[in-house]
């Protein structure tokens, strides 16, 4: 692709074409396993993403919707779809916060941390899987690497914000 580029438009194949190319096609391989992963436990990604946020976080193992929100970076609605669901499924309860009868919490229940638990799993085996195709030398420097372009990168859109 790049190839192709350099002969057509000369002036876009530089640097910027090649990191996004390749890290996108890199980003594309693990999304492919975690879709993979995900639909053998009848999961969505997003599903995904609020079971291993509340997992992550630690005991209590739960946060305010909007908290949920704001850290997966979803939409309240999209949010509120995908708690009902894992509601429905017994992986989620919400309980009312005690401290403010407005607000409320959306809790893992133990079926939820178990599922959590074994989501993560077998996404890092299969992501473990995909990495092991790399020299372990490789792959410790393109960490590293992609550690200091993105903290290079989020600095920069800080500051324009």
């Amino acid at each position: 692709m790049i190839t192709a580029w350099r002969k057509e438009l000369p002036e876009i194949a530089g640097l910027p074409l090649e990191l996004s190319k390749r890290t996108s096609l890199l980003a594309a391989a693990f999304q492919v396993l975690t879709i993979e992963e995900l639909e053998r436990l009848g999961l969505t990604e997003a599903d995904y993403g609020v079971l291993a946020t509340l997992r992550r976080i630690g005991e209590p193992h739960r946060l305010t919707p909007t908290d949920l929100s704001q850290s997966l970076l979803l939409s309240s609605g999209g949010t509120s779809n995908v708690v009902k669901r894992l509601v429905e499924a017994g992986y989620l309860v919400r309980e009312a916060d005690p401290k403010d009868g407005r607000s409320s919490f959306v809790k893992l229940t133990p079926d939820g941390i178990r599922i959590a638990e074994e989501a993560v799993i077998k996404v890092t085996e299969a992501h473990a899987r995909l990495v092991a195709r790399i020299p372990d030398q490789t792959a410790r420097l393109i960490s590293e690497l992609l550690r200091a372009a993105l903290a290079a990168v989020e600095e920069g859109v800080l500051i324009r914000d």
